[in-house]
């Protein structure tokens, strides 16, 4: 489904044109804050109706302006094209496919699928439990609407639980346990089965790209069968049993915890606390890592995604890829671009000089960017 044209309109310091994306590979070259990633950024919210560099929609807005729009045309697989659009005016947005309004941005779900590379995927292997939560998520997101729905219902169920709890009407709380149970062990189900399924993708990939084997993904969720057996387990043995609970375990794991989340004001067990970490050899991975391995674990996860991705859909996505090769050595860059997941259109940023050439097909279009604008070049 690639993308066939893109006109943003006060979007940033983008140039207020239309620009012909008709190309398997489209190339940006430039300096740095010229509009290269505003240009990858701009085909992301058009697939997603969101940002991955802000959480505030005004903020991708051009100065001196209350208003943006971006209309995109793509192909689907099958010849048929599309168009959306979304606008934002004065802090609300409009979102239009093929001129009907989209009432749900999961609507946009599978229009224009993008993987990006990012240098903020770094977080993925160092960052926050949150932040490597958000990954398997948004794995689990860009195909699965079901999977929007529950988390969406448990996230809402858990802001109540935890107004009941700060509001110490702790009897209410238990109008929302088993609600909250249901939906978190739909949630831990599918995050258990996507990691399995990564694992066979990023482990061969880890090892084909940087010679080192047995680097694995583990998840650790927050309920665990365990929780409702032997209290005096010791906790790192109680990650190693990553079996799920049933609704009735849920329940005694939360009433267990009612004393404990009084004190603290807040639900302590669930989903929302679920743990992933990197293995080899049977010890965590990222504290020893170099810097080096850690960039890699990043992107070879995205990498791995977009594999997940079509091996679940038989579909291709789009490839987003905003400078994150600059910190490989050259043998590394040589193997992950050999080894880049199928896709159906792919986008690369490139800072002046970078050696694109090695990169390019014969039918790879060069944009070079400067103040928002883009010539075609040769």
């Amino acid at each position: 489904m690639p993308f066939l044209a893109l006109s943003p309109v006060y979007f940033r310091n983008l140039n207020n044109e239309t620009i012909d994306l008709l190309a398997s590979e489209v190339y940006f070259t430039g300096e740095n804050g010229q509009g290269k990633s505003n240009l990858l950024e701009a085909l992301y919210y058009s697939a997603y109706a969101s940002s991955f560099r802000t959480h505030s929609d005004s903020e991708i807005i051009k100065k001196g302006f209350n208003s943006m729009s971006l209309r995109s045309m793509f192909r689907e697989e099958n010849g048929t094209t599309h168009t959306t659009n979304i606008i934002l005016d004065k802090g609300i947005k409009k979102i239009e496919k093929d001129g009907k309004i989209i009432h749900d941005r999961k609507e946009l779900i599978n229009t224009m699928p993008c993987v990006l590379y990012n240098h903020d995927d770094l977080d993925f292997a160092v960052g926050s439990p949150e932040r490597r939560r958000f990954f398997i998520d948004q794995s689990l997101s860009m195909y699965d609407v079901l999977y929007i729905d529950v988390m969406r219902r448990y996230k809402r169920i858990l802001k109540n639980r935890n107004i009941c709890i700060k509001e110490q009407k702790f009897n209410l709380t238990q109008t929302y346990d088993v609600q909250l149970a249901m939906n978190g062990i739909e949630i831990q189900k599918k995050r258990k089965d996507a990691v399995f399924k990564f694992n066979q993708i990023f482990g061969r990939l880890y090892e084909d790209i940087t010679g080192i084997a047995g680097v694995s993904i583990k998840y650790y969720p927050s309920w665990k069968k365990q929780d409702t057996k032997d209290k005096n387990i010791e906790e790192n043995d109680s990650l190693l049993d990553s079996s799920l609970p049933s609704i009735d375990e849920v329940l005694f794991i939360l009433e267990s915890k009612k004393e404990a989340e009084q004190s603290l004001g807040t639900t302590i067990t669930g989903p929302h606390r679920d743990r992933i970490a990197f293995f080899k050899d049977g010890h965590h991975f990222i504290p020893t890592a170099s810097t080096g391995q850690r960039r890699l674990v990043a992107l070879i996860l995205r990498t791995a995604q977009a594999v997940f991705y079509t091996q679940v859909t038989g579909k291709k996505p789009v490839l987003l890829m905003d400078d994150v090769l600059l910190e490989l050595d050259p043998d590394k860059r040589q193997k992950v671009t050999a080894m880049l997941p199928s896709y159906d259109q792919l986008f690369c940023t490139f800072l002046p000089g970078e050696p694109y050439e090695h990169y390019r097909k014969d039918s790879t279009r060069i944009y070079r960017i400067k103040n928002g604008l883009w010539e075609e070049t040769t």
